[in-house]
């Protein structure tokens, strides 16, 4: 840099010299800029590393999923929950003696088949359930009679029509 300050004399000196600032302002402008995107790369390069990681890792991303609004309309609380749990059972009780190739396995396997249940399959499944184990009730004729009378004798607002004052 050229700290010296320059005697202009003239106006094509004056043009002069502000094409020569404007340049220089434009490669200190472009070095700026090439010094911060290198800084940016640096900071973020244990991120992308981390990032990467976490990606390769099979079953990483199902407690980001867990608390994270997701587009998918059949999941749910329960299905969120089923994803954490089942690979945690399955680990605890099935698989203690198996290896890790195993394990990520059956992790990923157990992902994709609970993503198939949503809390609305299981409580039609809990309905149909409970109809089929309830008794039918049987009601007898006179019973169903005597309501048929009674709904004859009420009126549309539920005064029965001879308990009306003329």
């Amino acid at each position: 840099m050229n700290n010296k300050h320059t005697k202009i004399r003239n106006l094509q000196e004056l043009k002069a010299e502000i094409s020569r600032l404007k340049a220089l302002k434009n490669e200190q402008e472009v070095y700026l800029k090439t010094q911060f995107t290198l800084l940016n790369n640096k900071i973020e390069a244990p991120i992308r590393f981390f990032n990467t990681l976490k990606d390769n890792i099979p079953g990483v991303n199902i407690v980001q999923q867990l608390f994270s609004k997701s587009s998918n309309p059949d999941s749910d609380w329960l299905t969120k929950t089923l994803r954490i749990g089942v690979p945690f059972v399955m680990n605890r009780l099935f698989l203690k003696n198996t290896g890790v190739f195993k394990k990520a396995l059956m992790l990923l396997l157990s992902e994709r088949a609970v993503g198939q249940i949503n809390q609305d399959k299981i409580s039609g499944l809990l309905s149909k359930l409970t109809q089929f184990i309830r008794p039918k009730k049987k009601k007898n004729k006179a019973a169903q009679a005597e309501n048929a009378v009674i709904k004859d004798e009420v009126n549309e607002y539920g005064i029965p029509s001879y308990s009306e004052t003329y």
